[in-house]
Formats: structure tokens, sequence, C-alpha cells
């Protein structure tokens, strides 16, 4: 479980998002620039399939297949509306540790949401497996 401390609070601030952009495909002349993906709340995740996989430190949603003229921000709020952080209407700098500590109580909440999901979807997919195992031996016999 997520606690508040250091590391969790870290990527609240701009520098510690931007400095994850090492490699990041999209440089001057275009929306996505590390800058600017930083700025809305996302951290540089590749893989090795997907050079350009972008996930927001707050609501955990993981974005790809960036085109230059992509606006990180609007992007962010078409594919994760309810996110916090892409919604706050002062800096992080200016926030107070009370509204601090709410932000992280939401965020907790997406990182539930998020393991839950995630344990959902290996369970489905080991149903499905176990289902086809079951229909060939029942073939076989």
């Amino acid at each position: 479980m997520e606690f508040v401390n250091e590391d969790n609070l870290k990527m609240f601030f701009y520098k510690n998002r931007l400095a994850t952009y090492s490699g990041w495909p999209f440089h001057e002349d275009c929306a996505c620039t590390s800058e600017n993906m930083a700025k809305a709340g996302f951290i540089h995740v590749p893989t090795e399939n997907s050079p350009d996989v972008a996930q927001c430190f707050f609501c955990y949603k993981e974005l790809e297949g960036w085109e230059p003229q992509d606006d990180p921000v609007k992007e962010h709020k078409a594919h994760s509306s309810t996110c916090h952080f892409i919604l706050l209407k002062k800096a992080v700098e200016d926030l107070t540790v009370e509204e601090i500590l709410r932000l992280q109580k939401e965020r907790q909440k997406f990182h539930l949401k998020k393991v839950c999901n995630q344990t959902i979807e290996r369970f489905e997919e080991a149903s499905r497996s176990r289902r086809g195992d079951i229909i060939k031996i029942s073939m076989e016999g």
C-alpha cells in the first residue's frame, strides 16, 4: 500500500517528472515535448516495443501512440477526465499540506482501482485458459 512519503510525493513536482524523459522521441516543433508532457502530469515509462508510453503519475492512465501535434493536457483530460492533478487550479508549490493530503488520498483511490483491474484481468485470462483446457480434455474423451 502506498503511503505519504517523499518517494510518493516527488512526482507532484515538474522537475522530477521531467527527469523521467530520457529517450523521449518528440522534441522541439512538437506539441508533445518532454516539457509539455511533464507539465501535464505524465512520466515517461517506455517499453521495449513502445518508446512513447507516458503515464500520469496521479491517475496512472497510460497513453502511447503520440503524434507530434498531440496536446498532452487535452489528451490527458480526454482520456482521464476525473484526474484531480490535471484539474488543479493552482500550482503544486502553492498547495497547502491539507490539499496535498487530500490529493494523495484521491491518488490512492486511482492506484487501488488500477491494481484491482489488473487482478481482474489476470483472473479472467486464467479463466479463459482453464476453460480451453477443460474443453480440450472433454473432446478427447
